[in-house]
């Protein structure tokens, strides 16, 4: 049985797509995390939320607080 934390620790460098309250997408790099789901991702961008998934903001880093995270896409 493959657990989160190992599921995340496998894509650490890698870019991941999280959904977040308030219906908005990140993209970036997933640099680390904690116990909480608290996110660091470099390289950060917030699309948005239409087909086409433009790029409406860019971040060079990024923490978000893990009770606003919904998904996390590897």
């Amino acid at each position: 049985m493959t657990r989160p934390f190992d599921e995340l620790t496998k894509v650490l460098g890698q870019q991941v797509l999280v959904r977040l309250k308030g219906d908005r997408i990140v993209r970036g790099t997933l640099a680390s995390f904690d116990v909480h789901l608290n996110i660091i991702l470099e390289n950060a961008e917030e699309l948005a939320n239409n087909e086409e998934q433009s790029v409406k903001e860019k971040y060079p880093k990024i923490m978000v607080r893990g009770d606003n995270i919904i998904f996390i896409a590897l």
